[in-house]
Protein backbone atom coordinates (compact mmCIF):
# COMPACT_ATOMS: atom_id res chain seq x y z
CA UNK A 1 0.00 0.00 0.00
CA UNK A 2 2.85 2.37 0.88
CA UNK A 3 4.44 1.75 -2.55
CA UNK A 4 1.16 2.48 -4.31
CA UNK A 5 0.75 5.77 -2.42
CA UNK A 6 4.36 6.71 -3.21
CA UNK A 7 3.83 5.96 -6.93
CA UNK A 8 0.59 7.92 -6.94
CA UNK A 9 2.24 10.92 -5.27
CA UNK A 10 5.05 10.85 -7.87
CA UNK A 11 2.51 10.71 -10.68
CA UNK A 12 0.62 13.68 -9.24
CA UNK A 13 3.86 15.64 -8.89
CA UNK A 14 4.64 15.34 -12.61
CA UNK A 15 3.61 18.32 -14.72
CA UNK A 16 0.60 17.71 -16.90
CA UNK A 17 1.06 18.37 -20.57
CA UNK A 18 -1.81 20.22 -22.16
CA UNK A 19 -2.58 20.82 -25.78
CA UNK A 20 -1.95 24.48 -26.51
CA UNK A 21 -3.23 26.75 -29.23
CA UNK A 22 -1.64 30.19 -29.46
CA UNK A 23 -2.49 32.99 -31.85
CA UNK A 24 -0.15 35.89 -32.60
CA UNK A 25 -1.93 38.73 -34.34
CA UNK A 26 -0.27 41.75 -35.90
CA UNK A 27 -2.43 44.86 -35.91
CA UNK A 28 -0.81 47.15 -38.51
CA UNK A 29 -0.16 50.82 -37.87
CA UNK A 30 -2.17 52.64 -40.54
CA UNK A 31 -1.38 56.14 -41.71
CA UNK A 32 -4.91 57.54 -41.86
CA UNK A 33 -6.49 60.82 -40.77
CA UNK A 34 -8.86 59.24 -38.22
CA UNK A 35 -7.58 56.03 -36.66
CA UNK A 36 -9.71 53.78 -34.48
CA UNK A 37 -8.51 50.50 -33.03
CA UNK A 38 -10.14 47.55 -34.79
CA UNK A 39 -12.69 45.23 -33.30
CA UNK A 40 -11.40 41.68 -33.82
CA UNK A 41 -13.13 38.30 -33.40
CA UNK A 42 -11.39 34.91 -33.27
CA UNK A 43 -13.30 31.64 -33.69
CA UNK A 44 -13.04 28.07 -34.93
CA UNK A 45 -15.18 26.69 -37.76
CA UNK A 46 -15.65 23.18 -39.08
CA UNK A 47 -17.12 22.70 -42.56
CA UNK A 48 -18.11 26.37 -42.58
CA UNK A 49 -20.07 26.05 -39.33
CA UNK A 50 -19.17 28.03 -36.22
CA UNK A 51 -17.86 25.70 -33.47
CA UNK A 52 -16.16 27.82 -30.81
CA UNK A 53 -15.51 31.49 -30.06
CA UNK A 54 -11.99 32.09 -28.76
CA UNK A 55 -11.86 35.88 -28.23
CA UNK A 56 -13.58 39.13 -29.16
CA UNK A 57 -11.76 42.44 -28.83
CA UNK A 58 -13.99 45.50 -28.73
CA UNK A 59 -14.48 48.79 -26.90
CA UNK A 60 -15.75 47.63 -23.51
CA UNK A 61 -15.58 51.07 -21.89
CA UNK A 62 -17.91 53.12 -24.06
CA UNK A 63 -20.71 54.91 -22.24
CA UNK A 64 -24.01 52.98 -22.08
CA UNK A 65 -22.31 49.90 -23.63
CA UNK A 66 -22.28 51.68 -26.98
CA UNK A 67 -19.30 49.49 -28.00
CA UNK A 68 -21.75 46.61 -28.35
CA UNK A 69 -23.50 48.50 -31.15
CA UNK A 70 -20.47 48.15 -33.43
CA UNK A 71 -19.94 44.41 -32.88
CA UNK A 72 -22.23 43.68 -35.83
CA UNK A 73 -19.65 45.32 -38.12
CA UNK A 74 -17.72 42.06 -37.83
CA UNK A 75 -20.36 40.65 -40.14
CA UNK A 76 -19.35 37.00 -40.43
CA UNK A 77 -18.77 36.56 -36.71
CA UNK A 78 -21.99 38.44 -35.91
CA UNK A 79 -24.08 36.19 -38.17
CA UNK A 80 -22.51 32.98 -36.94
CA UNK A 81 -22.29 33.67 -33.21
CA UNK A 82 -22.23 37.27 -32.04
CA UNK A 83 -25.90 38.14 -32.19
CA UNK A 84 -26.73 35.27 -29.83
CA UNK A 85 -24.26 36.44 -27.15
CA UNK A 86 -24.91 38.89 -24.33
CA UNK A 87 -21.63 40.82 -24.32
CA UNK A 88 -19.36 41.14 -22.45
CA UNK A 89 -18.70 37.43 -21.93
CA UNK A 90 -16.27 36.48 -19.18
CA UNK A 91 -13.17 34.84 -20.63
CA UNK A 92 -14.13 35.76 -24.20
CA UNK A 93 -14.38 39.53 -24.51
CA UNK A 94 -11.52 41.94 -24.08
CA UNK A 95 -10.45 45.44 -24.97
CA UNK A 96 -9.31 46.50 -28.42
CA UNK A 97 -5.56 46.36 -29.04
CA UNK A 98 -3.19 49.06 -30.25
CA UNK A 99 -1.09 48.52 -33.38
CA UNK A 100 1.57 45.89 -32.80
CA UNK A 101 1.90 42.19 -32.14
CA UNK A 102 -0.42 40.49 -29.63
CA UNK A 103 -0.35 36.85 -28.49
CA UNK A 104 -3.15 34.86 -26.91
CA UNK A 105 -2.66 31.36 -25.51
CA UNK A 106 -5.46 28.82 -25.08
CA UNK A 107 -5.04 25.40 -23.44
CA UNK A 108 -7.45 22.50 -23.29
CA UNK A 109 -7.32 22.50 -19.49
CA UNK A 110 -10.69 23.73 -18.28
CA UNK A 111 -11.66 25.05 -21.68
CA UNK A 112 -14.18 24.33 -24.39
CA UNK A 113 -11.29 23.32 -26.64
CA UNK A 114 -11.24 20.10 -24.64
CA UNK A 115 -14.70 19.15 -25.92
CA UNK A 116 -13.97 19.70 -29.63
CA UNK A 117 -14.12 16.45 -31.58
CA UNK A 118 -11.09 15.54 -33.66
CA UNK A 119 -11.19 16.83 -37.21
CA UNK A 120 -10.33 19.55 -39.69
CA UNK A 121 -11.06 23.11 -38.59
CA UNK A 122 -10.30 26.66 -39.59
CA UNK A 123 -9.22 29.47 -37.33
CA UNK A 124 -11.11 32.56 -38.52
CA UNK A 125 -10.00 36.06 -37.58
CA UNK A 126 -12.21 38.97 -38.58
CA UNK A 127 -11.41 42.64 -38.03
CA UNK A 128 -13.49 45.75 -38.56
CA UNK A 129 -12.52 49.34 -37.87
CA UNK A 130 -14.69 52.43 -37.53
CA UNK A 131 -14.00 54.76 -40.46
CA UNK A 132 -11.97 51.90 -41.90
CA UNK A 133 -12.41 48.59 -43.57
CA UNK A 134 -13.18 44.98 -42.80
CA UNK A 135 -10.98 41.99 -43.27
CA UNK A 136 -11.01 38.29 -42.54
CA UNK A 137 -8.31 35.62 -42.68
CA UNK A 138 -8.71 31.85 -42.35
CA UNK A 139 -6.08 29.34 -41.30
CA UNK A 140 -6.75 25.59 -41.68
CA UNK A 141 -5.76 23.28 -38.83
CA UNK A 142 -6.11 19.71 -37.64
CA UNK A 143 -7.49 19.28 -34.11
CA UNK A 144 -6.14 17.98 -31.84
CA UNK A 145 -2.57 18.41 -33.04
CA UNK A 146 -0.34 15.35 -33.08
CA UNK A 147 2.88 17.31 -33.63
CA UNK A 148 3.93 20.95 -33.16
CA UNK A 149 2.63 23.07 -36.02
CA UNK A 150 2.78 26.69 -37.13
CA UNK A 151 0.44 28.12 -39.77
CA UNK A 152 -0.06 31.70 -40.88
CA UNK A 153 -2.10 33.98 -43.10
CA UNK A 154 -1.92 37.70 -43.73
CA UNK A 155 -4.47 40.37 -44.30
CA UNK A 156 -4.01 43.29 -46.66
CA UNK A 157 -4.99 46.28 -44.50
CA UNK A 158 -6.84 45.81 -41.21
CA UNK A 159 -4.91 42.68 -40.24
CA UNK A 160 -1.24 41.95 -40.64
CA UNK A 161 0.18 38.45 -40.25
CA UNK A 162 -1.78 36.07 -38.05
CA UNK A 163 0.21 33.08 -36.81
CA UNK A 164 -1.32 29.98 -35.31
CA UNK A 165 0.90 27.73 -33.18
CA UNK A 166 -0.32 24.30 -32.10
CA UNK A 167 1.49 22.27 -29.47
CA UNK A 168 0.33 18.76 -28.50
Amino acid sequence: MRGLLFSLSLLLALPTLAVELSITTNIPRLNVAEYHRPYVAFWLEQDGQHRLDLAVWYDLNMKDNEGNTWLKDMRQWWRKSGRSLDMPVDGLSGATRAPGQHTQVFTVDNSELNSLPAGEYQLVVEASREVGGREMVKIPLQWPPTAPQTHSASGNAELGEVQLHLQP
